[in-house]
């Protein structure tokens, strides 16, 4: 399964019907349908019986539907079963524990799929670690299933865990590991380094996204659809860049043919590991 090009992912309630009817209009690469937090415990059930509809509504401009499912089991078989329709092409799992815990959910997402014939495989999973007691686990949640499409941490849940405050200087060490970990799997390390409570600040934001997509962060998700155009531009190619890397690649290129390993461009020597790190960016500009 290759790698999704995701860089925005809206949280939207599954039972707020005035956010999901306006979701698709937001410009999110993933709409995130939510059954966890947003969702109190005697709305569980109408959340799931909501899924159908509005996974519908969400994606009828072209984004992509993913669900977040609760994190205690019994909650979660229920909502994998709602989950798993045509329309949903991943879920987001809170509170991961380990690599078995990802194996485990994968066998009950793939019974899902083939009950009602679709592929088996096909429900990616975004995994979020948000306990102190998994952050040593996750190279092995990284590379645990042909499902991982991505791996970030609750930053939220993460800081009460360890009782501080939520911010760049607490996030930055297991932020690294989150891109260290998905890097090494070959998936999408989701998430920045900041904590964002306040909405308004736009600036603020846009100045964590540009400082964590420095550090290899690839995407992240938000609740507020005034960050998605921001995430968008921040986490994604700038058409100066992709051009910039396409005339690198040809110089490089070119004096391989003349059988040099090196060349000048733009002021600067070029190799292979800065060619490379511009054919990935025009990778993920497409």
């Amino acid at each position: 399964m290759t790698t999704p090009n995701w860089r925005s992912l809206l949280f939207v309630p599954a039972t707020a019907e005035r956010f999901v009817a306006k979701a698709h209009t937001r410009g999110a690469d993933v709409i995130i349908l939510d059954l966890e937090d947003s969702i109190p415990p005697a709305e569980k059930a109408a959340a799931r019986a909501a899924l159908p509809a509005a996974a519908k509504l969400v994606g009828q401009a072209g984004a992509e539907v993913a669900v977040r499912i609760n994190r205690q089991l019994e909650l979660a078989v229920s909502d994998i079963a709602a989950a798993i329709m045509p329309e949903v092409t991943a879920l987001m799992l809170p509170k991961v524990m380990g690599g078995e815990h990802i194996k485990l959910l994968s066998e009950v997402v793939g019974a899902r799929e083939a009950a009602l014939g679709l592929a088996v495989g096909r429900t990616r999973f975004i995994a979020i670690v948000e306990t102190p007691q998994a952050l040593p686990n996750l190279y092995a949640i990284a590379a645990a299933d042909p499902r991982m499409a991505a791996l970030g941490v609750g930053s939220e849940d993460l800081s009460t865990e360890l009782e501080a405050v939520p911010g760049a200087d607490l996030l930055y060490p297991y932020g690294m590991m989150v891109v260290a970990a998905a890097r090494s799997a070959g998936i999408l390390p989701l998430g920045s380094i900041g904590a964002f409570a306040d909405f308004r600040d736009l600036e603020g934001y846009r100045e964590s996204l540009k400082r964590s997509r420095k550090l290899g962060f690839a995407c992240t998700a938000c609740i507020h659809p005034a960050h998605v155009p921001i995430i968008n531009e921040e986490y994604g190619v700038p058409p100066a860049e992709a051009d910039r890397a396409r005339r690198l690649i040809a110089t490089f290129e070119a004096a391989l043919a003349r059988g040099e390993g090196a060349v000048a461009f733009e002021g600067a020597m070029i190799d292979l590991p800065v060619v490379e790190r511009a054919r990935r960016l025009l990778a993920r500009a497409r």
